[in-house]
């Protein structure tokens, strides 16, 4: 079979669940069938081991596939690269990112794959940290069902990718809500200002408002009276703020703008497989 012509398995990788579509290639691509499993979590084990006991299940007859990961940002670790411009080489960049990386997190990342965004000396980037021993492990598990792993995408680049042509205006609030985290990203005029990736442990909404005020206080310019924050949130449908709050969410993924096939359901759709 041409590569041009395989077939593509895309899927969405959380703790809780795995997600799955296959896509039959062609002159015009048909997507076929959509697979999406809970996961028990093992507090014995990483909290990726069962995902991947489960993504190993659901890719055992898609020999010869091109397969693209999702990752949950659960999984990932983000960081605003500020601009420096005496960086001109790819190796320097990543030492400067690892420098940054590590004041941030600690002695920890050195066990992290890092990878940058598209860099620019004037405006900086974004850096994303994901578990070594996770992408390894996913490496050998498309190895050893003679899948080609094309590429794995931290879930907040894929949806801010996905949803970037809609923004509008110089100052940007981006909120990318999926079950237990919340990941909000704000920018100023194209370049990054801060990411802000935590666990909720109340309701989507109360967390969803409390980190926007509180990120607006470290904003470097002054809150409008009325901020607007694009939310991208497939697992919550019906997420909305109070109407005084001082925030107006712009919601991203609608009937002309679907969310990407693979990416997750609301909770109350997932079906499990066992």
């Amino acid at each position: 079979m041409s590569p041009l012509w395989r077939d593509q398995v895309r899927v969405f990788f959380a703790p809780g669940r795995v997600e799955l579509v296959r896509w039959h290639r062609g002159i015009k691509p048909v997507q076929g069938a959509r697979l999406a499993a809970a996961c028990e979590r093992d507090p014995d084990s990483p909290a990726w081991e069962q995902p991947l006991r489960q993504l190993d299940r659901m890719i055992a007859d898609a020999a010869g596939v091109d397969m693209i990961i999702t990752i949950s940002n659960d999984f990932v670790r983000y960081a605003v690269v500020s601009p420096q411009a005496q960086i001109v080489t790819p190796t320097e960049l990543y030492a400067y990112a690892a420098f940054h990386m590590r004041e941030v997190y600690g002695e920890r990342a050195a066990a992290w794959t890092l990878g940058m965004s598209a860099w620019d000396p004037c405006n900086g980037g974004v850096c994303a940290a994901i578990e070594s021993t996770l992408l390894q492990r996913l490496n050998e598990l498309a190895t050893q069902h003679k899948v080609r792993l094309k590429n794995i995408v931290p879930y907040l680049s894929g949806a801010f990718d996905q949803c970037c042509k809609q923004f509008q205006g110089g100052r940007i609030w981006f909120a990318l809500v999926e079950t237990g985290r919340l990941c909000l990203a704000s920018l100023s005029n194209g370049v990054w200002q801060r990411i802000r990736n935590q666990r909720m442990l109340q309701n989507a909404e109360d967390e969803l408002l409390a980190a926007l005020d509180q990120e607006a206080i470290l904003f470097s310019t002054r809150k409008e009276v009325v901020e607007q924050v694009y939310l991208f949130a497939p697992e919550h449908p019906e997420l909305a703020l109070p109407e005084d709050c001082g925030w107006r969410i712009i919601p991203l993924q609608t009937g002309k703008v679907p969310a990407p096939s693979h990416y997750p359901l609301a909770v109350a759709s997932l079906h499990r497989k066992n």
